[in-house]
């Protein structure tokens, strides 16, 4: 019974689908089963041909087994590599290379015969592309195939670098890269015009051919394009669909990358559920959405014509549920995100007591505030509340270099106007043009355009803060030592950040903590600031009573928002506070424009963001609620839940 249960929950699935709470015991997962294989050949006396993916996927897969060689003598010396892929052209020392990636993240630290390493050459000439990526396939072919082939996704359903348009017998060849990949590979290089055009890849062809193939995803980011490689139909617009004809492949994924598989996503297309309030408010969401219908006006036969039957039957009527339903989403919104005062705060999302709070509003970047929630930011202003901010990071590699000369360049000609010795600002304004005429990709900024930077930023957000009415003193800037850290090496402690963040909060005792939720952030600042917070909670939490009322209050950057059945708390803004938001935005003029990172969407940040609040209003009208200009989100973050945003 319960093979047959799993096989109608997964019907939708058309190959064979494992999910892991997380990354991290996935990719233990797949390691041990690479160190199986490894040990059952040497058991053989035969090789083990394993064929390698780079990038943030397999990288903890990579970390395990070095694990594993060091502490319990797994060795690699029947081990033959064969990787899928490399940018071209692209010399193998640089900082990007897939060469530079393997050796520093995975080679160097085994005892593999570095003669059975084989990643494409970036180097070689075009004319000799054509015979070097067939000799590729011959040294493949001539060693039996690939035992296991670890495999990565990209956002456009990509394999190795096989793009759009690949077919699906296709070998190792040159090929040109989809705008989208070359913008996610971006940050990278120091921007997409750097990116190379082309690639040398392994072929769907080659893969097809390995014995074993393991594809895995990690994130959010990834769950639609999942979807749409394990559920959607084969097709060379998505290349990963061509695994779905493959008897050797497996997909790998942790919770987030899996959530828009229909057995996660609507459960109640595949299987009965567990009707609780939270599946009950998603599923008649999704229904008045599909169905372009409010909530209240959904019927009986809605319900049972879109496989909710089952809910219909047992917590119906309809109408009952779709009130239920309606008056739980009409209860998150509100205008006082700080509690309404002398008020019964049963049916609102945040307590009337106490009257005035003490709210700490956590910025990753120093624009993260009015940005995300400037309109909720300037009402608890106005409303009297103890309202701080803490810009958690500098920012300051995110300020084009013309403005950091405009800067050096005022600071020398307003010094000359006061008569003051302007010989130091005269080196360092001719040291930074200097610098930035031959500044390489992603090449990190000397001390003084950092300083330059970090000013120009620290000036905008403070502006922006005393724009929502904060004092000076209400003014933090953490300038968290991660930030600089990570510019110079990957794996960096956040101790002191903890304990900083520890500080301010004892300092400031807060009954509201807003924190950027944001972690498909694809810079990742969010998720490591957030991670920060959570670990200074947890230590104050043993000690400190205060802690027990304080609540947290999570919001969505600038890249997503929140789905509407998440949402607990929805403050309306109005025409009127829509402008004041966008003006407090407007503080941050290095950020205006186009932003130095601004991922895979060329729009400007206000932009992003009034379109995203409008949207979100639009999307209340639609289920039936009152009409606004625009709505900020927010979801609840609670220690005794496990953490889903």
């Amino acid at each position: 019974m319960a093979r047959l249960n799993l096989l109608e929950e997964t019907r939708f699935e058309k190959l064979p689908v494992t999910v892991y709470p997380n990354p991290e015991t996935a990719s233990i997962a797949v390691a041990h089963r690479i160190a199986t294989l490894i040990k059952d050949k040497q058991q053989k006396g035969e090789p083990a041909i394993l064929g390698l993916a780079t990038g943030s996927t397999p990288h903890l897969v990579y970390i395990e087994l070095i694990r594993m060689h060091k502490e319990e003598g797994l060795s690699f010396k029947n081990v033959i590599t064969f990787n899928l892929d490399e940018y071209y052209p692209m010399q193998p020392d640089a900082e990007q290379s897939y060469v530079s990636f393997m050796y520093n993240t995975f080679f160097d630290h085994i005892d593999i015969d570095k003669n059975n390493v084989h990643i494409p050459d970036g180097t070689i000439s075009k004319e000799e592309i054509h015979e070097y990526c067939l000799e590729y396939e011959r040294k493949i072919s001539a060693l039996g195939g690939l035992d296991l082939q670890l495999l990565g996704i990209g956002r456009t359903g990509h394999i190795g670098f096989n793009e759009p348009g690949s077919a699906p017998n296709s070998g190792t060849r040159l090929v040109t890269l989809d705008d989208l990949t070359r913008r996610d590979a971006s940050r990278s290089f120091g921007g997409k015009e750097n990116v190379p055009t082309k690639a040398i890849t392994m072929g769907v062809g080659t893969i097809f051919k390995a014995r074993e193939i393991i594809l895995m995803a990690w994130n959010s980011t990834k769950a639609n394009i999942v979807k749409k490689a394990v559920e959607g139909p084969i097709t060379a617009e998505v290349p990963a669909t061509y695994l779905q004809l493959s008897d050797n492949v497996e997909f790998i994924l942790d919770t987030e990358s899996s959530s828009a598989l229909t057995r996660f996503d609507t459960p109640w297309l595949t299987k009965d559920c567990k009707w609780d309030e939270k599946a009950i408010k998603k599923a008649v969401i999704w229904l008045a959405k599909i169905l372009k219908k409010p909530i209240l006006k959904l019927t009986e036969e809605d319900y049972n014509n879109n496989g909710m039957a089952q809910l219909a039957i047992e917590k119906g009527p309809v109408y009952n549920i779709n009130i239920q339903i309606f008056n739980l989403i009409q209860h998150t919104i509100t205008g006082w995100p700080g509690g309404k005062p002398n008020a019964d705060d049963s049916q609102r999302p945040e307590r009337a007591v106490p009257d005035k709070k003490r709210s700490i509003v956590f910025s990753p970047h120093p624009d993260d505030d009015v940005i995300s929630m400037g309109g909720t930011f300037i009402r608890l202003s106005d409303q009297g509340h103890d309202v701080h901010v803490a810009y958690q990071t500098s920012g300051n590699t995110a300020v084009w270099g013309d403005d950091t000369l405009r800067f050096i360049e005022f600071a020398r000609d307003f010094s000359k106007s006061l008569d003051l010795n302007t010989s130091v600002l005269e080196k360092v304004y001719s040291d930074t043009r200097d610098f930035l005429k031959s500044k390489k990709p992603n090449q990190t900024d000397i001390k003084e355009i950092l300083i330059v930077n970090e000013l120009i930023r620290k000036g905008e957000a403070t502006a922006g803060a005393r724009f929502a009415g904060l004092p000076d003193t209400n003014i933090h800037f953490q300038n968290l030592p991660f930030y600089d850290r990570a510019k110079y090496a990957k794996n960096v402690s956040l101790e002191d950040d903890i304990v900083q963040t520890m500080e301010l909060l004892q300092q400031i005792k807060p009954h509201q903590i807003f924190a950027a939720g944001d972690f498909a952030d694809p810079h990742g600042t969010h998720k490591v600031c957030f991670n920060i917070i959570r670990e200074a909670l947890t230590r104050l939490r043993k000690t400190e009573s205060w802690t027990n009322d304080c609540w947290v209050w999570l919001y969505r950057g600038a890249w997503h928002e929140f789905e509407i059945h998440e949402i607990e708390m929805a403050v309306p803004l109005s025409p009127a506070e829509a402008i004041r938001k966008r003006n407090a935005i407007f503080k941050h003029q290095s950020q205006k424009d186009t932003p130095v990172f601004p991922g895979d969407d060329s729009r400007e940040f206000w932009v992003r963001a009034e379109q995203r609040t409008t949207e979100t209003a639009r999307i209340y009208d639609e289920l039936g609620l009152a009409e606004y200009e625009a709505i900020e989100a927010f979801v609840r973050w609670k220690f005794d839940e496990e953490e889903t945003h």
